[in-house]
């Protein structure tokens, strides 16, 4: 060994400073500060001109509001999970589905069993809240019965008007019904061969009838016809949108009716015509496709009033027996009443599911028998307003109906030329049409032709053909 690594090491000897060491300590932390940020700031500098630190526009983000929504979620969640356990669930796996579908949910998922439909089911519930299960329910049932309401027949409060107009129809149509009956009664005691002479001799004049004459009534179909009540005119109706007045037996023109301007459906004579009416009171009503009713005098050929409110089609109008009401048809699936003395509309009847095309009031004044394009017909009773009758057995849409001037029965028309009379009696049943006990018989067909017939016999026939 050397004599330098033997020697002893030199003692490091301490510093001594006196007064405060305070001044030389803030200089010292100063100047470590100082040579901190600038070696901070040229490594910042450095980073960004390399590419290395993207510097935003300032946008800094809260740490704090991070926190505090992920512990409003873990929150949540346990909350839910808490509901969860406190909702009891059925144990039928029926009622779990059905509960399933009625919250829009799947009923099952693939590999799914019950348990874990019931879990999946009791899920959903705590998040939707257990009180969203009866509400689909309660709606389910409150839709249902409103469908159900929807089939039946309802009724609402109609006006002064209408309950004058039934009370007046009663006391009108209660006596004639009486002396119908009265009648009916005397007709039963008489004797049976002497009914089957009667019944005999009148299919024997029917078999007798024979053209009397022949009339070019239009230059377009004849849509409808009808005799005055005292058999003294007859009214046709043509798709030219004329209406014309004929004298019988002669067929002479006596008067042409211009007002509408589209297809006519019927023109009707007022039951007291001729009779009771002077010529300037309103004596016919007409209909057209436009939804123009019109009415008529014996004196002008212009209308002297309008009836409004259709919005479609009207096929047909019939005059009530006692002439204060006009009924017309609609293609709207109602039928409508109108009281002439007051002058407005009182009866807004709907039923038909499809457009009313014809119309017919009872000899009595107490019923109308509607028959439309749904093939069904309907017997109305006017005092009350609820349909008395329901008339099913054709297969086609009925365009013709009408009572026997007895009142026992009525008889429908159908497109496909099917005839049925409807006996009137505590039960009703068809009858495929061959006569009428008492021969009278109506019967219509739609127009081919422009050409009007009389016949000679004894009542009158009219057919367009």
């Amino acid at each position: 060994m050397s004599d330098e690594e033997d020697a002893a090491p030199a003692v490091k000897r301490t510093r001594i400073f006196y007064g405060s060491l305070e001044e030389k300590e803030r200089e010292r932390l100063s100047s470590e500060m100082v040579s901190s940020v600038a070696a901070g700031g040229d490594a910042v500098k450095a980073g960004v001109e390399a590419g290395n630190i993207n510097i935003s526009s300032g946008e800094t983000l809260e740490m704090e509001e991070r926190v505090s929504e992920r512990q409003q979620e873990a929150l949540a969640e346990f909350e839910r999970r808490r509901r969860a356990r406190q909702i009891t669930v059925s144990t039928d796996d029926a009622e779990v589905k059905a509960g399933l579908r009625a919250l829009g949910e799947p009923i099952t998922l693939f590999g799914e069993g019950p348990a874990d439909r019931r879990e999946r089911l009791r899920s959903v519930l705590s998040v939707v809240g257990p009180d969203a299960l009866k509400k689909s329910r309660k709606d389910e049932e409150r839709a249902k019965r409103s469908q159900d309401e929807c089939q039946q027949t309802w009724y609402h409060e109609g006006s002064a008007s209408l309950k004058d107009a039934r009370l007046w129809l009663a006391k009108y149509s209660l006596p004639r019904a009486m002396r119908r009956l009265e009648a009916a009664r005397s007709q039963r005691d008489v004797a049976e061969a002497t009914r089957t002479i009667r019944q005999q001799e009148l299919h024997k004049s029917l078999r007798n009838l024979n053209n009397f004459c022949s009339q070019i009534g239009d230059d377009r179909p004849i849509s409808f016809c009808h005799f005055s009540p005292d058999s003294k005119m007859l009214a046709t109706a043509s798709w030219s949108g004329l209406c014309k007045l004929w004298s019988v037996p002669d067929c002479n023109l006596i008067r042409t009716l211009r007002g509408h301007n589209t297809n006519v459906g019927a023109v009707v004579f007022r039951p007291q015509v001729g009779l009771s009416l002077d010529q300037s009171d309103v004596s016919l009503a007409s209909c057209a496709a436009d939804g123009s009713v019109k009415l008529w005098n014996l004196e002008s050929d212009e209308p002297v009033a309008d009836i409004e409110g259709h919005s479609e089609r009207v096929s047909r109008v019939s005059w009530h027996p006692s002439g204060r009401f006009l009924g017309t048809t609609c293609y709207d699936n109602s039928w409508r009443l109108w009281d002439l003395e007051v002058q407005e509309e009182i009866l807004h009847q709907e039923g038909h599911s499809k457009g009313v095309h014809d119309l017919h009031f009872h000899p009595d004044g107490s019923l109308a028998a509607t028959g439309g394009l749904d093939a069904f017909g309907r017997v109305w009773d006017l005092r009350t307003g609820r349909c008395v009758v329901f008339l099913e057995g054709h297969l086609k849409e009925i365009y013709s109906l009408h009572f026997s001037p007895n009142g026992s029965a009525n008889q429908s028309r159908a497109k496909n030329g099917a005839s049925i009379t409807w006996q009137q009696e505590v039960v009703i049943t068809p009858a495929r049409f061959g006569s009428c006990e008492t021969g009278n018989v109506c019967t219509q067909s739609l127009p081919t032709r422009t050409c009007c017939r009389l016949s000679a016999s004894n009542p009158q026939m009219v057919t367009s053909c």
